[in-house]
């Protein structure tokens, strides 16, 4: 059993964390937990506010911080304004429902956490909670900052009143990091999580097929599909440290581009949510580039919208650059050719099919995995169709050049014996 699914059971039931134990209490001030940090004097706390320019929340004798922020229509991040990027009027765009069939409408909140560790579990908590949303062209921040661990509860609660009335939670990587870390912190609380019931759109993977890259991190999508460049950006993995600086010293000081790297994170997430919805939109007319149309192909197919991932394939496949392509626009095109071949056989448009996957064969530099699959459907088309035992021979042979498993290489050697039978049907005794 995981560590979420039991304190779900003890949540349900009431019943305490071990046996005997007596059910946990908020702690008072001074009073956390051992590795956690106690609530700072209230001289500390004070200046906070001043530094970070936020204002104090009471939850009962304990206060959170809350920094708010907003993004006027004109502010441009990057090559893209924020007007360029708002949803419509509800806050919602409904081609969301392509990444996740969930999200029907209502305001989309995004999230992102700055937290004390990137291991997870019950030792890990969020100290910084970030939300964001659009607001009549406005693009809003909300950051909620945990200067002692004795107020957990109430920024939660706090969290919980920001997103109420959402329709949909939108993160970056959230479905593996954000949202657990949220649900188990609230579990230790006996609380609900403030997200459950919501559709979430977690952006990493559809990112990913958009704008393969080696380099995944939202600070780098920003750059490269954006277009703004972060300058003197604090490193993710230099957050922590920088919090228990603060919980030691009580300077806020070093806090500060925390912050500020968690509302870039914030605006880049809205940013890039709006460019996937707005192609999802308009179809591959608006992909920029062949990777881009070959990604949204793949959106498509994912939710069987086949006939959009077509044409997206068909247009990632286009006619090659006049002076010659590099090894990842052939990738490219050679990945939407076989799209386009297998959505083609699917409809039983085997000509069609076949068409492509000469296209393939056709492209210097080939990956072999693909030249592989391209001779191994040809065969079939060749044998099965075109009744052309001999060139299905010639293909099945060739597919065996390439590391193939043994599995595979016995299937296509047994296409090969019987493609032989079929050639010589009658062979001459030998006495």
């Amino acid at each position: 059993m995981t560590l979420a699914e039991r304190l779900r059971s003890v949540v349900r039931s009431g019943a305490s964390l071990s046996p005997g134990s007596p059910p946990r209490t908020p702690a008072r001030r001074g009073e956390g937990s051992p590795g956690e940090p106690e609530g700072l004097a209230p001289e500390a706390c004070q200046n906070a506010a001043d530094v970070l320019g936020g204002q104090w929340r009471q939850w009962q004798a304990h206060r959170y911080l809350v920094v708010d922020r907003k993004y006027l229509p004109g502010h441009r991040h990057g090559r893209v304004a924020v007007a360029d990027s708002a949803p419509d009027a509800s806050g919602f765009w409904p081609t969301l429902g392509i990444l996740d069939p969930a999200a029907s409408g209502g305001r989309v909140v995004f999230l992102d956490l700055e937290t004390t560790g990137l291991s997870g579990g019950a030792g890990t908590y969020a100290f910084l909670v970030g939300c964001g949303w659009f607001d009549a062209g406005t693009f809003r921040v909300r950051q909620f900052l945990l200067t002692g661990y004795a107020a957990e509860r109430g920024l939660l609660e706090a969290v919980e009143e920001t997103v109420a009335g959402a329709g949909a939670i939108a993160t970056y990587n959230g479905k593996t990091f954000d949202l657990p870390i949220i649900e188990t912190r609230c579990l230790l609380h006996r609380m609900a999580t403030p997200f459950e019931g919501l559709a979430h759109v977690d952006l990493l993977h559809p990112a990913r097929r958009l704008w393969k890259s080696d380099e995944a991190r939202l600070a780098a999508m920003d750059a490269s599909v954006l277009g703004h460049v972060r300058e003197n950006d604090v490193p993710g993995f230099e957050i922590p440290s920088r919090y228990f600086l603060y919980v030691r010293s009580g300077d806020p000081r070093p806090l500060e581009p925390v912050l500020e790297h968690n509302r870039l994170d914030l605006l880049s997430l809205a940013m890039l949510t709006a460019r996937v919805a707005r192609l999802l939109e308009q179809g591959p007319d608006a992909a920029g580039t062949a990777r881009e149309a070959l990604g949204l192909g793949r959106l498509y197919e994912r939710r069987g919208m086949l006939a959009e991932a077509r044409a997206c394939f068909a247009r990632a496949a286009g006619p090659a650059a006049a002076e010659g392509e590099t090894a990842g626009e052939v990738l490219t095109r050679a990945e939407a050719l076989r799209g386009y071949a297998v959505l083609c056989r699917r409809a039983r448009e085997h000509e069609a099919a076949a068409d492509a996957w000469h296209q393939v064969l056709e492209l210097s530099g080939c990956p072999p995995h693909l030249a592989r699959e391209a001779r191994e459907a040809l065969a079939v088309h060749c044998e099965h169709r075109l009744r052309d035992f001999g060139a299905a021979r010639r293909l099945a042979v060739e597919s065996l050049r390439f590391g193939t498993s043994a599995a595979r290489t016995q299937a296509i050697r047994h296409r090969v014996a019987r493609l032989d039978r079929k050639l010589n049907p009658n062979p001459i005794p030998f006495f």
